[in-house]
């Protein structure tokens, strides 16, 4: 891989890393403090392993953007318009539940996160299929933080 590619490479991964980083800032850090005090749902992990599960997932995202990004497919702009799409809505989900501490904001913003994020695995899967495996972690993930948001809004409303 030459240097041009690396850092076209690392610029994608770096701006998902960037992109979950600003959720945790805008949302306003006391994020343990707070998932402390809440009835959790059934299988709920526990709070140190977010950061870490998230900082592989956006890496991932990044990868696969990179990859869509580079290839010659006409298909290369919409595709990485959903990506962008549903970075905006995963990069909601933290300000809404931790800093609003609405519910019902986050089932609504995961509901559609996971929504827009199949939207775009259909279409990378047009592109590259290669692309598509490397986001079905973060699609399993996306799932699992739907199950999770539905359970607080169950379990804390």
């Amino acid at each position: 891989m030459n240097k041009n590619k690396i850092t076209d490479l690392l610029i994608y991964i770096v701006s998902a890393e960037l992109a979950g980083a600003l959720s945790g800032i805008i949302a306003g850090g006391s994020f343990g403090t707070y998932y402390d005090t809440l009835i959790k749902p059934p299988l709920s992990p526990p709070g140190w392993l977010f950061p870490l599960v998230w900082a592989v997932l956006y890496a991932l995202m990044g990868l696969s953007a990179y990859i869509i990004g580079v290839s010659q497919s006409s298909l290369v702009r919409p595709a990485l318009t959903l990506y962008l799409a549903q970075l905006f809505l995963n990069l909601l989900w933290g300000p809404v539940f931790f800093g609003l501490r609405s519910f019902g904001g986050a089932v609504a913003a995961a509901a559609a996160l996971l929504a827009v994020l199949i939207c775009m695995l259909i279409i990378f899967s047009r592109i590259n299929k290669c692309a598509v495996l490397i986001n079905l972690p973060y699609a399993l993930w996306s799932a699992f933080a739907l199950y999770l948001s539905v359970g607080f809004f169950v379990l804390n409303s």
